[in-house]
C-alpha cells in the first residue's frame, strides 16, 4: 500500500524499496563456502562486523550463516566450531525478497518470521543483503527528510 502525495513540486511516497536501500548500502556481499568451518565463518562475521554470511558454493547462493544459527545450532549443543562445517547448520532456503519489494514488505516479513536478514535475488541472482537495521535506517531517514521538508513548506523557507 503506497500512499504518495505532492507538495509544491516534491512527491513523496510513504515506502521506498529494496532498490532504494542498496543503492546507498551497495551490494557488497560476504560470503563463505559450505565446507568451511563455523569457526572460520565466525572469523569472518567479525572481521567485517557483520552479522551473517551468504553461503555460496559454485557460485550459488545456498544459505544464510548467522550469528543466530551459531548460537542455538553449535553453543547451545554443545558442539565445537572448529569442528562443525557451515553447512551443517546454515539456514537452508532462507526467506528472500527481491530489488521491486517495499520496504513495508520487509519490514513485515523480518517481524512476523523473527528474522534480521533478507538476502536480495534478482533474476535467479544473488544482489544483496538487508539487515533489520538497513531498515529501521531507512525509515528513519526517509521519515527525516519528509519532516524537514514539511517543516521548511509550513515556514516557507524553500
Amino acid at each position: 500500500m503506497n500512499s504518495i502525495f505532492t507538495m509544491s513540486t516534491k512527491t513523496f511516497a510513504s515506502m521506498g524499496k529494496v532498490r532504494d536501500i542498496l543503492r546507498n548500502k551497495g551490494n557488497s556481499i560476504f560470503s563463505i563456502e559450505p565446507s568451511e568451518t563455523v569457526f572460520s565463518a565466525l572469523e569472518s562475521l567479525v572481521r567485517n562486523n557483520i552479522g551473517a554470511l551468504m553461503v555460496v558454493e559454485d557460485g550459488k547462493f545456498v544459505g544464510i550463516f548467522t550469528e543466530r544459527d551459531y548460537a542455538r545450532k553449535v553453543i547451545l549443543k554443545g558442539k565445537a566450531s572448529k569442528g562443525t562445517l557451515v553447512r551443517d547448520i546454515m539456514t537452508q532456503q532462507p526467506i528472500t525478497v527481491t530489488m521491486h519489494t517495499t520496504i513495508q514488505e520487509c519490514m513485515s516479513i523480518m517481524t512476523t518470521k523473527f528474522i534480521r536478514h533478507l538476502p536480495v535475488i534478482e533474476d535467479g541472482e544473488l544482489v544483496g543483503l538487508i539487515s533489520i537495521g538497513d531498515v529501521v535506517k531507512f525509515i528513519i531517514d526517509e521519515q527525516t527528510g519528509i519532516i524537514e521538508y514539511l517543516e521548511h513548506y509550513i515556514t516557507g523557507h524553500q
